[in-house]
């Protein structure tokens, strides 16, 4: 079957916008993001982009939906190629701070951002992005369970509390990166996580070594 040659066009412009909406996101806010903002930096007409989002708050759902699979795709996805256990949990953290290094977006991290500019902001927005954290925090926690599970990690290990851990150094990271200098920061992010790995593992010798 061919598929309309207007539905083709119409999905390449919808991805065009929203990848370009996430990277204005990162640095005007999602709050200061509107169809004119994107347009404009397209070079393409408002009115076309009524077709596909048809309020400010339905074009910030879908950046956020695009973020996510920006994340799985950049982070979650090669992470999970890792061995399961304390490696994988590692190797999300390291991905992570990878993606921040590599400047992929502007203002560092969509999710951090967002979540500051909404958290006091009740709405349709904040919870769809508390849905977000809550889904990311439950696969953090999750990995460090299975690294207990599977005898990566000492028994009396928390997980929920190296999740939060993994968390705000990731955080804490990329937003003291503009301020503090990448190179340092990124550095002790991951010297931060991986020395607290290797103190609570049964066998320190499946991380990598400090650096």
């Amino acid at each position: 079957m061919t598929q309309d040659g207007r539905l083709i066009r119409g999905e390449r412009t919808r991805s065009a916008v929203l990848e370009q909406a996430l990277l204005l996101a990162t640095v005007s806010g999602l709050d200061g993001l509107s169809l004119s903002q994107v347009a404009d930096a397209l070079g393409v007409s408002k009115s076309g982009l009524f077709a596909h989002w048809r309020s400010k708050e339905a074009l910030q759902l879908a950046v956020i939906d695009q973020a996510r699979v920006q994340w799985t795709d950049r982070v979650i996805r090669p992470a999970l190629s890792a061995p399961a256990g304390v490696r994988r949990l590692w190797a999300v953290h390291e991905r992570r701070i990878a993606f921040y290094e590599a400047k992929v977006l502007p203002g560092g991290c969509f999710f951090a951002n967002a979540h500051f500019e909404f958290n006091a902001r009740p709405g349709t927005v904040r919870d769809r992005l508390a849905a977000e954290q809550t889904d990311w925090m439950t696969f953090l926690t999750g990995l460090a369970t299975d690294a207990v599970t599977l005898g990566d990690l000492r028994d009396d290990t928390d997980p929920a509390a190296l999740a939060y851990q993994t968390e705000a150094l990731g955080v804490c990271a990329v937003m003291q990166a503009p301020v503090l200098g990448a190179d340092t920061t990124y550095r002790q992010a991951r010297r931060a996580l991986l020395g607290h790995l290797r103190a609570i593992s049964t066998d320190p010798t499946i991380l990598p070594e400090l650096s």
